[in-house]
């Protein structure tokens, strides 16, 4: 009677076969999540935990992503202020400004002359009387340039300055950038800070789930005793246990990314009040569904991965008497 079942399994077609192969994979997937509901407290516990850890790293990612962004709007708003010569004519700054216009490398050219500089620096320095009792204006004019976007970082910017600094109507050029290069090192940092904390916290759920894997399967110690009495085979007994492992790496994915929206909203408007202070409107981007996806499946890589470790080892030990 044993060899009947088997008799009719190898006369299946091979697609027969294949079906069956999903079927019983399918079979499992349920079962494992029926066992997971049938202990709800010890397997929520487990979920928000690894929720939680899956959302450390996940969370850095994100404001990493929104400084980058911000960053990257932030290029644009560096500016190179060329001070002409004093005794240079206006016919000669004309002739400069036509020059720079057919830069590839600059975006934009706005000149302010003498007078316009003075005034503005009289409307912004409060010393608009004492400025009035000067004999001459101090002041140079200056030409304002807006590099292109591939010259807008902090390197492009310096090269295209001492490129424009060998104009002969400029006598030096000035580039406010270094704030921007810091805002940059602290970008990198956190990259940086992210994968490092990732790979603990990876570490961490791997552990989380093979702990929790190996307190199943010392609670059903005799169900496998009795199953490999009976022949089943190795992959058969451990098939539950890694379905259960993936099942809490996509629930725990899902909650990180619940975590996630969360700290978003409750950070958007303090991000945009701080950011409004430096005349930028941008919004704090979340997870996309791209990344949301990305985020599970890692999320069940690892849970697979540590009820993998967990199973192989912890199955094998157990022998029936």
């Amino acid at each position: 009677m044993s060899k009947q079942p088997q008799l009719n399994r190898s006369k299946l077609p091979l697609s027969g076969r294949i079906v069956m192969f999903f079927i019983r994979h399918i079979q499992h997937a349920m079962a494992s999540m029926g066992e997971l509901w049938r202990n709800p407290v010890s397997s929520i516990m487990t979920m928000a935990v690894l929720g939680v850890s899956l959302s450390l790293p996940a969370a850095l990612q994100v404001l990493v992503k929104n400084a980058e962004t911000i960053t990257e709007s932030w290029n644009s708003a560096a500016e190179i202020s060329l001070f002409i010569d004093e005794g240079r004519s206006e016919t000669a700054i004309q002739s400069l400004i036509t020059r720079l216009n057919v830069y590839p490398e600059i975006s934009n050219v706005n000149y302010i002359n003498r007078d316009q500089a003075l005034e503005e620096f009289q409307r912004l320095s409060g010393f608009g009387e004492a400025l009035s009792y000067l004999d001459s204006n101090p002041l140079p004019a200056v030409v304002m340039v807006t590099p292109s976007v591939k010259y807008s970082s902090p390197a492009g910017a310096r090269e295209l300055l001492r490129k424009l600094e060998q104009e002969p109507e400029v006598s030096f050029g000035r580039l406010d950038i270094e704030w921007l290069e810091r805002l940059q090192a602290v970008v990198k940092l956190l990259e940086r800070t992210v994968l490092a904390i990732a790979a603990l916290l990876v570490l961490a759920v791997v552990l989380v789930i093979g702990n929790t894997i190996r307190l199943a399967i010392m609670n059903r110690r005799t169900e496998i005793e009795v199953m490999k009495l009976v022949g089943a085979t190795e992959a058969f007994i451990q098939r539950p246990f890694l379905y259960t492992g993936i099942w809490y790496g996509v629930i725990g994915g899902f909650l990180a990314w619940v975590i996630i929206n969360l700290l978003v909203w409750y950070l958007d408007s303090a991000l945009a009040e701080l950011l409004g202070l430096y005349g930028s409107s941008l919004q704090m981007e979340s997870l996309t569904i791209a990344e949301l996806g990305q985020l599970v499946l890692l999320a069940s890589f690892l849970g697979w991965l540590g009820s993998y470790l967990s199973v192989r080892q912890h199955l094998r030990a157990i022998e029936p008497s």
